[in-house]
Formats: C-alpha cells, sequence, structure tokens
C-alpha cells in the first residue's frame, strides 16, 4: 500500500501547483508579439537557459524510461546518457551547426532550410517534425498518469459497491490524472508562451532536483550501493556493466543510441528552442556545455532507482512500472508529497515546452503560405494559442488509445527518428555542404522518415509484429534511417546539383 498522505503529501503537491500556476500566469502581459511568445524575445541568459533545458529535459516520461532501463540493463542502462553528454559538450565547445543557426535569426530549422533549398522543403522538413515530434509525445500523458497512479496508490478499477459518477471516476482514474494535467499546463503555455515556459521551468528545476537527489540519497542510504551493484551482477551478469556484453543490447544499441543523441542535439526543437532564444550564439553555445553532464544524470539517478526497484521486486516485475510500484512503499509520508511533486514539475515543464516547439513549427513552417499576406502580432499570438489548444487535444486523444509496444526509451527513439534521421543531414549541409540541393534535402527526408514509419506501422500489425521485432529490431532499422538520409542528400544532390538560386 502506498505511503502517500493526503493531507500532508497532497498539500505540498497543491502548494507547489498553485505556486506554478501562478508564476506562469502573472508573465503573460509580456506578450505582445508573436516572436516574444516562441522565443521570449531572444533575451534567455546562460543560467535560466541551463535550468530550463534540464528541467524541459526531464519529464515523469523520462524518469520512467530510464528508471526502465536501469531496470531491464542494470548500470549499462546509463548508456545513452553518457553519448548524449559527450555529444553536447562537443557541439557547445565548438560551436558545430548550432552557431551559425543562431546567427541567422530564424525561428525554427525549416526556416533556415528554406533560405537554402526552397519553400518546399521547409514545408515537408516542418511536417516530418511535427510528426515524429507528436508520435514522440503522444505517450508522455498515459507514462505520467500511471506514474502518479502507481506511486500515490489510487485505483484504476471501481471498488465494490460502488456506482454511477463514483463508479466511473474510480474506473478512470487514470485519463482524469491525465486530462488535469494537460489543461493545467495548457492554460499558462497558451497565455504566456515561451516566457511562461522558462519562468516555470526554473521553478520545476529547483523543485525537481530537490526530489531527486533526496530520493537517490535515501535509496543510498537503506538499500546501499553494495546490494544495488549485487543485483545488478546476479540477474544481468557483466551486460549489466557493459552494454555490447548484454545479449538485448550490443554494438547495433550503442551505435544506434549514438546516432539518435548527436543528431537529437543538433536538430531536437524542444533543445534547439533555447539556442534560438538564447541572446546571441556563444550564450546557447554555454547553455549546451554547462548542461551536457546533466543528461548523464538524468540517465542514472532514475536508473538507481530502477536498480533498487529490481532488487526490492525481482526481475518478475513489469518493468515499466516497477519503479513507482517500489517508491510507493519505500518512501515516508512528506517525502512522497516532495517526490509527486517533484515528478510533476518535471512532467509540467517538459510538456509545455513540448507543445509550444511544435506549435512554433506548425505556425511558423507549415503555415507559412498562408501568412504572405502578412499577419498582425495579434492574430498570429491567436493563431499559436489554438494550435497548442489543438496539440493538447490530440495529446489527449492519442495517449489514451495507442498500445505501446517493448521498452518506452526505444519507442521514444524510434518515434523521434522519423525527423532526427535528416534534420541534422539538412543541417550540416545547409551550414556547411555549398553543392548541397533541394533534391537532395527532399531525398533525404523521405528516406529517413519511411523506415521508423513502417518499422512502427508493421510493428502493430498482429501478421508481422513478431517478425519485425525479432529479424529487424528497432537498433537495425534506426540505424539504417540516418544512413539511407545521408546517402540520399549525397546522391540526390550530385543527381540534381542546386542551381544558382538556391546558393
Amino acid at each position: 500500500m502506498s505511503h502517500f498522505n493526503l493531507a500532508i503529501d497532497g498539500s505540498i503537491v497543491g502548494i507547489y501547483l498553485l505556486g506554478t500556476m501562478v508564476a506562469g500566469l502573472i508573465v503573460r502581459k509580456y506578450i505582445g508579439r508573436v516572436e516574444d511568445f516562441l522565443v521570449a524575445g531572444r533575451e534567455m541568459n546562460v543560467y535560466l537557459g541551463v535550468a530550463s533545458l534540464a528541467a524541459t529535459e526531464f519529464g515523469i516520461v523520462t524518469c520512467m524510461y530510464t528508471a526502465e532501463n536501469g531496470f531491464r540493463y542494470g548500470f549499462a542502462g546509463a548508456t545513452p546518457g553518457i553519448l548524449y553528454a559527450l555529444a553536447m559538450m562537443a557541439v557547445g565547445l565548438t560551436g558545430f551547426c548550432i552557431k551559425p543557426l543562431r546567427q541567422s535569426g530564424v525561428l525554427t530549422l525549416p526556416e533556415l532550410f528554406e533560405r537554402r533549398f526552397g519553400p518546399g522543403v521547409r514545408r515537408a522538413a516542418g511536417v516530418v517534425i511535427v510528426l515524429g515530434g507528436l508520435l514522440n509525445m503522444g505517450v508522455f500523458l498515459r507514462t505520467g498518469g500511471e506514474f502518479l497512479v502507481q506511486v500515490t496508490g489510487f485505483s484504476l478499477s471501481a471498488a465494490p459497491g460502488a456506482s454511477g459518477l463514483a463508479a466511473w471516476m474510480q474506473a478512470h482514474t487514470l485519463e482524469l490524472a491525465m486530462t488535469v494535467l494537460l489543461l493545467m499546463v495548457a492554460a499558462y503555455t497558451i497565455l504566456g508562451g515561451m516566457l511562461s515556459v522558462l519562468v516555470t521551468d526554473y521553478l520545476q528545476f529547483i523543485v525537481m532536483s530537490a526530489g531527486m537527489i533526496t530520493v537517490t540519497a535515501l535509496i543510498l542510504l537503506k538499500v546501499g550501493w553494495g546490494k544495488l551493484v549485487e543485483t545488478v551482477q546476479a540477474v544481468h551478469g557483466s551486460g549489466g556493466f557493459n552494454p555490447f556484453a548484454h545479449p538485448q543490447m550490443g554494438w547495433p544499441y550503442v551505435l544506434f543510441n549514438a546516432l539518435l543523441n548527436l543528431a537529437a542535439v543538433l536538430t531536437w526543437m524542444a533543445v534547439i528552442q533555447r539556442v534560438l532564444a538564447a541572446k546571441d550564439a556563444r550564450t546557447g553555445q554555454k547553455v549546451y556545455t554547462r548542461t551536457s553532464f546533466f543528461f548523464v544524470a538524468r540517465f542514472l539517478i532514475p536508473g538507481i532507482w530502477g536498480i533498487a526497484a529490481l532488487a526490492a521486486l525481482g526481475p518478475g516485475t513489469n518493468s515499466l512500472q516497477a519503479m513507482p510500484r517500489f517508491l510507493a512503499t519505500f518512501l515516508p509520508a512528506g517525502l512522497m508529497g516532495l517526490l509527486v511533486a517533484a515528478m510533476l514539475a518535471a512532467d509540467m515543464s517538459t510538456d509545455s515546452s513540448y507543445m509550444l516547439t511544435w506549435a512554433s513549427v506548425i505556425y511558423n513552417d507549415i503555415l507559412a503560405p498562408f501568412r504572405r499576406q502578412g499577419w498582425t502580432e495579434r492574430r498570429g499570438l491567436r493563431w499559436n494559442r489554438m494550435i497548442v489548444a489543438g496539440i493538447g487535444a490530440f495529446l489527449l486523444l492519442y495517449g489514451l488509445w495507442y498500445p505501446l509496444k517493448g521498452d518506452l526509451w526505444t519507442y521514444c527513439g524510434v518515434t523521434g527518428t522519423i525527423y532526427l534521421s535528416s534534420m541534422p543531414v539538412l543541417l550540416i549541409a545547409c551550414c556547411y555542404w555549398k553543392r548541397a540541393s533541394a533534391s537532395g534535402a527532399v531525398a533525404a527526408i523521405a528516406a529517413g522518415a519511411v523506415v521508423p514509419v513502417l518499422y512502427l506501422a508493421l510493428e502493430q500489425v498482429p501478421a508481422t509484429s513478431a517478425w519485425v521485432r525479432a529479424n529487424i529490431g528497432p537498433y537495425y532499422s534506426g540505424i539504417a534511417a540516418y544512413l539511407l538520409a545521408g546517402a540520399a542528400m549525397v546522391v540526390g544532390s550530385l543527381a540534381k546539383p542546386a542551381l544558382r538560386k538556391e546558393n
């Protein structure tokens, strides 16, 4: 039974939520232009950027899939975090791609691509970015709801004897929790845009960090580091420490994650938006270098929670639910409230930032042809807010019915690859290859998107799901997507060179 105390822990959570909502709504009066709404007027400094990026890239879904990695793979499950940190540090130190991107003054990646490859490429890039982003985010709400329900002990089924509205509410606890969480996030995001996101991210980063450090310290104190290591050795053997030795990982897992994380550092819009909102290119680079180690911590800390769950519950437990089930009985009242507040902080910052990210691409790039006559700032703000609301509605519906197959991190990686496989190719070519052409760009977008979309579709068809997972798998299909996108850019550009007006 969960130790969550409604009076003590509920009060802690309620005070936090109230403070966040007030802070997010107060800044709405400073939003007068579309640029204020999407990139906070490009006034973000290093410290706010570090807090915002760290908060954005750690949500409940992040905690769940990194804890699941720890449960399923041991300490080797932190491999993606190490690869991400190395990629972010390298890009931050060199300014590779992100320096010319920030200096261009664009609001989104596709806007930069139009300058080199034309409006058709801009729209195509916008479509695959939104498709990959929304599919990636589609499981966030259900995963967050499952965590909250598991860790607080609220029932997912109606109590015996319950009837009418009470029975319906008890049977739909997860859906109601998802809806309330989404409505709160959507409220301040719709009204305050990026400025609200940055302000609330700063508060959420403080609460999130306090909760993560406290829970981890308690696990190390009560469970012990030695017990965690012994558990990983007993269940996973050497593969629990070395990803190349783990039978479910190996070099395809490492290579896929290396490509995925480098691509995310360069072109994941939720990350890139911090570069675009920075005061200048140098500020954006500093945000990268100073946030880099956080990505090791974001995999390792929840991974330790997952390993502790493995030690307490055993390997036969559902890998995604193991961590919240363990924490529900491990943490005392009071700390449960801090944990839930920390996870809500993490989830709200991620959801708000991602909703704004995909909205910015829809408005700035996909709707670009409809804005050629020039829209007023007021009309632009109204459309942005409507788009954010529409994204929220989609996420709520999609999150209710999509059946997740395999582990959560792999799903996020495959859906992200729909656009991460091609966008870095376009960005690198746009910045550094003079012979790149619009034909190569279109070919790269198509080649990079078709493989993960086909894999996701075949995985859902009963007749092919077992075969595709056993013979292809997410890692080989992901690697193929990145390689094909790069090859398509080269072949397409050489076959049909750029016209002079494209240079």
